[in-house]
Order: C-alpha cells, then structure tokens, then sequence
C-alpha cells in the first residue's frame, strides 16, 4: 500500500474530517438521509484504521459503501478504497471536477427530510394520488388558501368515512371575506371574489359533511378562518408526512413547486419547521 494511504484518506483529510469523531459525525448525516437505521453503524476504530491505512482485504459491508459513495458523489466504493498516489485529486485539467466533488460532498446529507420536489402541484397529483394521503390517515392538517386537494380531489363519502372511523381533521382556510384574499387576487389577476369564491365552496363542503358526522365523531372535525398574507399552502399527515407548495408572486398556486417532507428525527429537519408554521397560524385564527 502507498504511504499516503487510501484516496479515502486524502479525501477526508481534504475535507477536514480526518478525526474519528469527525468522520462518525458525517457518516452519520449522511446515514440519515440513506436509512435512518444505518444511523451509529460506522465502523469501529480499529476498522476505520483499515479503511484508511488500505489494510483490508476486500471492501466493506454494503451498507458502508452506500454511505461512503453517498458521503463522496463521485467516487465509488473501489475508489476510494485504491491507494492515494500525489497529486491523485487534483489531476491536470481536472480542477473543477475535484470543486464540484468538494461541493456536492459538504451538501451530502444536507437535505433534511425532503423526500421528493415538483415543479407544480399538477406534476405532483399525476404521481400521487391524494388517495395515497388520506385513505388510512389518522391525523389531517390543512392550511392555505381554499385547501382544494382535500375538498376537490377527494371524495366527501370517502371523508365523511374517515372521520366517523376516527380520522382527526383541522382546516385553517384564508378568510373568503378578508383582506389577504382580496390581495392575493389582486396578484393573480383574478376578477375579484374569484379566490373567495373558491374558499366559501370548500368551507361548504367541510361543513356538509360534518353535519352528516355521527354525533360522537363531530369533535373530530375543526375549522378556522386567518386573514394574513398567505405563504404556504400546508398539508400535515400523522404526524409524519408533509405535503408543502410556497404561494409565487403573480403565478396561481397549481403552477407553484410542491415538497414531498417526511419527518426523520423529532427535533430537527423541513417537517418540525412547517407544524410550527401551521400551530403558529392556527393559534390565530377564529373559529369558522
């Protein structure tokens, strides 16, 4: 073996990682975003001794090489497992190859819980189906503007079962009669009462259908009404799952991107940011 030891070795000595806890630090970032059970399964000292030096005898177990070419884009688990030779990361004419490995390295892992992006919210129902979302939902939290995906893209029977079989749902609509309605239609160009039109028909149906709630499940359904600027469009699920569209300056809100968020660890990541933003407005808001 070289003396430098393995291209992993110059590589996490590049990066400033060549501590072990700093490199079961990255590992385990970038472990998150892989399989959240991989988590605190860097090797032990003695091995990572190994991968540096190039004392082994084969590659490590799959798993480490998932994370390991995860944790350096570009660069496949042999890779970085030859031996480093001078020069060998910043070969002539390749510069800006080794940059962009540089970046896309410190980005690993860096996605928080974002699991998928559209770039609209048709793009997003063509490959889910709201089905998908609430068909065995126990817990729905909507916040936008009239909250269609819940009120036109899925069925009021299939609703009104839902939450007499025990489905918790708290909807937080922009007021049809406010202020902040008036101006967002202002900035889409739309004949005014256009938007609140739309939010008086969705509020129409939530209410039809919790009149035909059996009287022990009426509880289960709340409905709000804000008047502030409207941001997000914000759909929450168990707990766990968050369905995300930022509202776009003149563009209608099925031409906005949609994020697909799903919660890994309880204190950190996209997920805990939007159930503050939602408990923050429905805190608020008056009731419907």
């Amino acid at each position: 073996m070289a003396e430098d030891g393995t291209m992993l070795k110059a590589l996490l000595r590049q990066r400033h990682w060549q501590t072990y806890s700093n490199f079961c630090a990255q590992y385990d970032k970038v472990a998150r975003t892989v399989d959240p059970h991989l988590v605190g399964s860097w090797p032990s000292r003695a091995q990572h001794h190994r991968w540096l030096s190039g004392a082994l005898t084969g590659l490590p177990y799959p798993d480490h090489c998932r994370i390991l070419e995860k944790m350096f884009p570009g660069w496949t688990a042999t890779q970085l497992f030859e031996p480093c030779s001078p020069g060998a990361l910043a070969p002539a004419g390749h510069g800006d190859e080794v940059i962009r490995r540089d970046v896309a390295s410190e980005l690993a892992g860096s996605y928080a819980d974002l699991e998928a992006v559209f770039t609209t919210r048709a793009e997003f129902s063509s490959n889910v189906p709201v089905h998908k979302l609430f068909d065995k939902a126990q817990d729905i939290r909507a916040v936008g503007l009239s909250l269609n995906m819940l009120f036109q893209q899925y069925p009021d029977r299939k609703l009104l079962d839902q939450i007499s079989e025990g489905t918790q749902l708290r909807c937080l609509f922009l007021d049809p009669d406010g202020d902040a309605i008036q101006a967002r239609e202002n900035e889409e160009g739309h004949t005014p009462g256009h938007l609140a039109m739309l939010g008086q028909l969705n509020l129409k149906i939530i209410r039809k259908v919790q009149e035909r709630l059996p009287a022990d499940a009426a509880g289960r359904v709340e409905i709000r009404l804000y008047d502030e600027t409207v941001r997000f469009n914000i759909t929450l699920i168990d707990q766990s799952l968050g369905i995300v569209q930022p509202y776009l300056p003149d563009a209608r809100g099925v031409d906005s991107p949609t994020f697909v968020i799903r919660k890994k660890m309880p204190d950190v990541g996209l997920y805990r940011i939007f159930d503050h933003v939602f408990n923050s407005l429905w805190d608020r808001g008056k009731p419907a």
